[in-house]
């Protein structure tokens, strides 16, 4: 696949992925949107907020400003720029927040089919660029953030599902690439210690560390790793996505099970 066909298939994920999230956001009753979710501090409307927030930024919308108060959840720069959607749309109603994410996302669509980008190193428009983002990070990023909060909104008002369309796999695929990174510096594995990863529905992902204590991906197949783990594919993404709901018991470990027990503790890469 060249860069082009890759960016476009980030760009046709993350559009399905906005109308699945549209389409759920039309069935909520209007006291759904106060049930809290595995994101501390974010109810169901916090959530569609930064979704809308974020949209209508990577359409071009002035960038807005709030004064962020000090918060247990809020704990980066990052934190802080996410809460300002949240907190300049917490009077909003439902019907205007789902009106803004449909209306910029087709703003961006549109515009990225008028003109496809074909540099994933091009610097991101907006915002983005200005924090050190390029094309390629940003059309990656916006499915697995789009899809990730579709998951929280169903699990807090108990609408399952979706565990298989095009956002889904893309995520898990993004966030199974992270182990890594979890067996060499957040589980301190040694050197030449191996991971396979197994989550269904997906191929095995394979890593090991360098003499140089960098975690990095094994290509050929892994006949006898230090360890492996086993899951299905929600439980990898919730668990890898920091939601509070994760079950780490529900992740199968053979082999090293001390090693195994450190990575699944601290699987969660997201910022």
């Amino acid at each position: 696949m060249t860069s082009t066909e890759q960016l476009k298939t980030y760009v046709d994920t993350w559009w399905s992925s906005v109308q699945d999230l549209v389409a759920l956001l039309e069935e909520l009753p209007e006291n759904e949107w106060d049930l809290p979710t595995d994101l501390p501090g974010w109810d169901v409307r916090a959530v569609a907020s930064h979704v809308a927030h974020l949209e209508g930024l990577t359409a071009g919308a002035p960038r807005e400003e709030a004064e962020v108060p000090e918060s247990d959840h809020i704990r980066s720069p990052m934190g802080q720029f996410t809460e300002i959607g949240v907190l300049t749309r917490r009077e909003a109603a439902p019907a205007s927040i789902i009106d803004e994410i449909r209306r910029y996302s087709a703003v961006r669509h549109e515009a990225l089919l008028a003109s496809p980008p074909e540099d994933p190193a091009a610097p991101a428009p907006g915002v983005f660029g200005a924090i050190g983002w390029t094309t390629g990070k940003l059309l990656r990023n916006r499915p697995l953030d789009v899809w990730l909060h579709e998951q929280d909104i169903r699990r807090a008002t108990g609408r399952p599902g979706n565990l298989d369309t095009p956002g889904a796999l893309h995520t898990a695929d993004y966030l199974l690439e992270g182990v890594g990174f979890v067996l060499a510096k957040k589980a301190g594995a040694d050197p030449g210690s191996t991971v396979v990863v197994e989550a269904e529905g997906h191929a095995p992902y394979a890593f090991t560390v360098t003499r140089e204590g960098k975690g990095i991906p094994v290509t050929d197949p892994v006949t006898d790793p230090t360890v492996t783990l086993s899951t299905d594919r929600e439980t990898y993404v919730l668990l890898a996505g920091g939601r509070a709901s994760a079950d780490p018991t529900k992740v199968r470990i053979s082999g090293d099970t001390a090693l195994g027990t450190k990575i699944v503790e601290n699987l969660n890469i997201t910022p």
